[in-house]
């Protein structure tokens, strides 16, 4: 199991995949905004996306779990 984090603190744009869909290495999943830049975040190993652990509007700090990926 891999556990995507957020590299920084800020908002959640917006969250490209739901639960118990499969993803691939590199895929987006999550978009976060901070200081006025969007930061795609990057499924790091293939699987199936086990948890979603943030909602759209959220605000999340550094090293916060976003996905948990059961590869």
């Amino acid at each position: 199991m891999k556990e995507l984090k957020a590299s920084m603190a800020g908002t959640v744009l917006n969250v490209l995949v739901a639960e118990g869909d499969t993803v691939t290495p590199g895929q987006a999943v999550v978009m976060l905004e901070s200081m006025k830049m969007e930061i795609p975040v990057e499924a790091e190993v293939g699987g199936v996306v086990e948890k979603v652990h943030v909602e759209i509007g959220g605000f999340v700090n550094e090293e916060e779990t976003l996905v948990t990926i059961a590869e």
